[in-house]
Protein backbone atom coordinates (compact mmCIF):
# COMPACT_ATOMS: atom_id res chain seq x y z
CA UNK A 1 0.00 0.00 0.00
CA UNK A 2 1.07 3.55 -0.68
CA UNK A 3 1.57 6.38 1.76
CA UNK A 4 -0.66 9.40 1.19
CA UNK A 5 0.49 12.76 2.56
CA UNK A 6 -1.85 15.75 2.61
CA UNK A 7 -0.48 19.30 2.91
CA UNK A 8 -3.35 21.59 3.86
CA UNK A 9 -3.48 25.38 3.78
CA UNK A 10 -3.51 27.17 7.13
CA UNK A 11 -6.55 26.01 9.09
CA UNK A 12 -7.76 26.35 12.66
CA UNK A 13 -7.33 22.64 13.38
CA UNK A 14 -5.89 19.50 11.81
CA UNK A 15 -8.92 18.85 9.59
CA UNK A 16 -10.67 22.24 9.35
CA UNK A 17 -13.88 20.59 10.55
CA UNK A 18 -14.61 22.88 13.47
CA UNK A 19 -16.27 26.18 14.27
CA UNK A 20 -19.76 27.35 13.35
CA UNK A 21 -19.29 27.46 9.58
CA UNK A 22 -17.77 24.25 8.23
CA UNK A 23 -16.87 23.73 4.59
CA UNK A 24 -18.77 20.59 3.46
CA UNK A 25 -15.81 19.67 1.22
CA UNK A 26 -13.61 19.36 4.32
CA UNK A 27 -16.18 17.16 6.06
CA UNK A 28 -16.35 14.87 3.05
CA UNK A 29 -12.57 14.75 2.66
CA UNK A 30 -12.01 13.93 6.34
CA UNK A 31 -14.43 11.02 6.00
CA UNK A 32 -12.68 9.86 2.84
CA UNK A 33 -9.28 9.89 4.58
CA UNK A 34 -10.74 7.85 7.43
CA UNK A 35 -12.01 5.36 4.86
CA UNK A 36 -8.59 5.29 3.20
CA UNK A 37 -6.92 4.55 6.53
CA UNK A 38 -9.42 1.73 7.04
CA UNK A 39 -8.16 0.18 3.81
CA UNK A 40 -4.67 -0.09 5.29
CA UNK A 41 -3.22 3.01 3.63
CA UNK A 42 -0.80 5.12 5.68
CA UNK A 43 -2.27 8.63 5.76
CA UNK A 44 -0.48 11.71 7.09
CA UNK A 45 -1.92 15.21 7.15
CA UNK A 46 -0.08 18.49 7.73
CA UNK A 47 -1.48 21.96 8.42
CA UNK A 48 0.55 24.95 7.24
CA UNK A 49 -0.44 27.00 10.29
CA UNK A 50 0.51 24.34 12.82
CA UNK A 51 3.21 22.25 11.11
CA UNK A 52 5.24 24.53 8.82
CA UNK A 53 8.32 22.38 9.35
CA UNK A 54 6.72 19.47 7.51
CA UNK A 55 6.29 21.71 4.46
CA UNK A 56 9.92 22.85 4.59
CA UNK A 57 11.14 19.26 4.78
CA UNK A 58 9.47 18.18 1.50
CA UNK A 59 11.34 19.56 -1.49
CA UNK A 60 8.43 18.99 -3.87
CA UNK A 61 6.13 20.91 -1.55
CA UNK A 62 8.51 23.87 -1.15
CA UNK A 63 9.02 23.97 -4.94
CA UNK A 64 5.27 24.09 -5.49
CA UNK A 65 4.89 26.85 -2.92
CA UNK A 66 7.65 28.91 -4.53
CA UNK A 67 6.13 28.48 -7.98
CA UNK A 68 2.45 28.95 -7.18
CA UNK A 69 2.24 30.21 -3.62
CA UNK A 70 -0.40 28.86 -1.28
CA UNK A 71 -2.77 28.44 -4.22
CA UNK A 72 -1.20 25.00 -4.77
CA UNK A 73 -2.63 23.87 -1.42
CA UNK A 74 -4.04 21.43 -0.56
CA UNK A 75 -1.31 19.34 -2.12
CA UNK A 76 -1.21 15.54 -1.99
CA UNK A 77 1.76 13.21 -2.31
CA UNK A 78 1.51 9.47 -2.96
CA UNK A 79 4.75 7.72 -2.07
CA UNK A 80 6.56 11.03 -2.31
CA UNK A 81 5.14 12.08 -5.70
CA UNK A 82 2.69 14.92 -6.28
CA UNK A 83 -0.65 13.49 -7.39
CA UNK A 84 -3.04 16.37 -6.68
CA UNK A 85 -2.97 20.07 -5.89
CA UNK A 86 -5.27 23.07 -5.41
CA UNK A 87 -8.26 20.96 -4.36
CA UNK A 88 -9.48 17.99 -2.38
CA UNK A 89 -9.85 14.87 -4.54
CA UNK A 90 -12.81 12.52 -4.40
CA UNK A 91 -12.80 9.14 -2.66
CA UNK A 92 -12.48 7.42 -6.05
CA UNK A 93 -9.44 9.55 -6.87
CA UNK A 94 -7.88 8.80 -3.48
CA UNK A 95 -8.42 5.10 -4.08
CA UNK A 96 -6.64 5.43 -7.42
CA UNK A 97 -3.69 7.26 -5.85
CA UNK A 98 -3.40 4.48 -3.26
CA UNK A 99 -3.72 1.68 -5.78
CA UNK A 100 -7.01 0.44 -4.31
CA UNK A 101 -9.48 -1.16 -6.69
CA UNK A 102 -12.96 -0.25 -5.57
CA UNK A 103 -15.50 -3.04 -6.05
CA UNK A 104 -18.36 -2.34 -8.41
CA UNK A 105 -21.74 -1.88 -6.77
CA UNK A 106 -24.91 0.17 -6.82
CA UNK A 107 -23.48 2.75 -4.40
CA UNK A 108 -21.97 5.01 -7.03
CA UNK A 109 -20.68 8.56 -6.51
CA UNK A 110 -24.01 9.80 -7.91
CA UNK A 111 -25.96 7.77 -5.34
CA UNK A 112 -23.63 9.09 -2.65
CA UNK A 113 -24.54 12.66 -3.61
CA UNK A 114 -28.28 11.89 -3.55
CA UNK A 115 -27.88 10.48 -0.05
CA UNK A 116 -25.94 13.61 0.96
CA UNK A 117 -28.68 15.84 -0.47
CA UNK A 118 -31.33 14.03 1.56
CA UNK A 119 -29.17 14.26 4.68
CA UNK A 120 -28.68 18.00 4.11
CA UNK A 121 -32.45 18.51 3.92
CA UNK A 122 -32.99 16.44 7.05
CA UNK A 123 -30.33 18.36 9.00
CA UNK A 124 -31.31 21.86 7.75
CA UNK A 125 -27.83 22.47 6.32
CA UNK A 126 -28.22 24.96 3.45
CA UNK A 127 -24.48 25.12 2.53
CA UNK A 128 -24.35 21.32 2.44
CA UNK A 129 -27.45 21.18 0.26
CA UNK A 130 -26.08 23.67 -2.28
CA UNK A 131 -22.71 21.94 -2.33
CA UNK A 132 -24.06 18.44 -2.92
CA UNK A 133 -26.66 19.53 -5.46
CA UNK A 134 -23.80 21.08 -7.44
CA UNK A 135 -21.73 17.90 -7.23
CA UNK A 136 -24.70 15.75 -8.23
CA UNK A 137 -25.27 17.87 -11.32
CA UNK A 138 -21.59 17.62 -12.22
CA UNK A 139 -21.98 13.83 -12.08
CA UNK A 140 -24.89 13.99 -14.51
CA UNK A 141 -27.72 13.48 -12.03
CA UNK A 142 -30.95 14.91 -13.45
CA UNK A 143 -32.83 17.61 -11.56
CA UNK A 144 -35.86 15.27 -11.44
CA UNK A 145 -33.78 12.71 -9.53
CA UNK A 146 -32.46 15.39 -7.18
CA UNK A 147 -36.04 16.54 -6.58
CA UNK A 148 -37.04 12.97 -5.74
CA UNK A 149 -34.26 12.74 -3.14
CA UNK A 150 -35.50 16.01 -1.59
CA UNK A 151 -39.08 14.74 -1.66
CA UNK A 152 -38.13 11.52 0.12
CA UNK A 153 -36.14 13.42 2.76
CA UNK A 154 -39.06 15.79 3.29
CA UNK A 155 -41.47 12.91 3.87
CA UNK A 156 -39.21 11.40 6.51
CA UNK A 157 -38.46 14.77 8.12
CA UNK A 158 -42.07 16.01 8.39
CA UNK A 159 -43.52 12.82 9.86
CA UNK A 160 -42.35 13.61 13.44
CA UNK A 161 -43.99 17.07 13.23
CA UNK A 162 -47.38 15.47 12.60
CA UNK A 163 -46.73 12.81 15.23
CA UNK A 164 -45.98 15.34 18.00
CA UNK A 165 -49.18 17.24 17.22
CA UNK A 166 -51.16 14.03 17.68
CA UNK A 167 -49.36 13.42 20.97
CA UNK A 168 -50.22 16.96 22.11
CA UNK A 169 -53.89 16.42 21.24
CA UNK A 170 -53.96 13.22 23.27
CA UNK A 171 -52.29 14.84 26.28
CA UNK A 172 -54.26 18.09 26.54
CA UNK A 173 -57.55 16.99 24.99
CA UNK A 174 -57.66 19.88 22.55
CA UNK A 175 -56.47 20.17 19.03
CA UNK A 176 -53.08 21.91 18.83
CA UNK A 177 -52.52 24.57 16.20
CA UNK A 178 -51.49 22.53 13.13
CA UNK A 179 -48.43 23.10 11.09
CA UNK A 180 -48.78 23.26 7.33
CA UNK A 181 -49.60 19.72 6.26
CA UNK A 182 -49.94 20.33 2.56
CA UNK A 183 -46.94 18.16 1.73
CA UNK A 184 -47.12 15.62 4.57
CA UNK A 185 -46.95 11.95 3.52
CA UNK A 186 -49.62 9.32 3.28
CA UNK A 187 -49.20 6.25 5.45
CA UNK A 188 -48.58 3.36 3.11
CA UNK A 189 -50.43 0.09 2.91
CA UNK A 190 -47.25 -1.62 4.06
CA UNK A 191 -47.36 0.32 7.37
CA UNK A 192 -44.48 2.62 6.50
CA UNK A 193 -44.61 6.04 8.15
CA UNK A 194 -43.42 7.55 4.87
CA UNK A 195 -46.10 6.08 2.64
CA UNK A 196 -45.89 3.81 -0.36
CA UNK A 197 -43.06 4.48 -2.76
CA UNK A 198 -45.49 5.77 -5.39
CA UNK A 199 -47.81 7.65 -3.04
CA UNK A 200 -48.13 11.40 -3.39
CA UNK A 201 -48.07 13.65 -0.27
CA UNK A 202 -51.45 14.28 1.33
CA UNK A 203 -52.90 16.14 4.28
CA UNK A 204 -52.88 14.69 7.76
CA UNK A 205 -56.64 14.13 7.51
CA UNK A 206 -56.10 11.74 4.61
CA UNK A 207 -53.62 9.61 6.54
CA UNK A 208 -54.70 6.25 7.85
CA UNK A 209 -55.18 5.64 11.56
CA UNK A 210 -53.26 3.11 13.58
CA UNK A 211 -49.92 3.91 11.97
CA UNK A 212 -46.72 5.10 13.60
CA UNK A 213 -47.60 8.58 12.31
Amino acid sequence: MKTIEVFDPAMCCSTGVCGTSVDPALVRFAADLDWLSGQGVAVERFNLAQQPGAFAERELVTEALRAKGEECLPLLLADGQVVSESGYPSRAELAGFAGIEQPAGIYTPAVDELVAIAAAVASNCEPCLAYHVGLARELGVADEEIAQAVKTARKVKETPARSILKAADALVGTRAEPVSTEALPVVGSNGSCCGDAAAEPASAAESGSGSCC
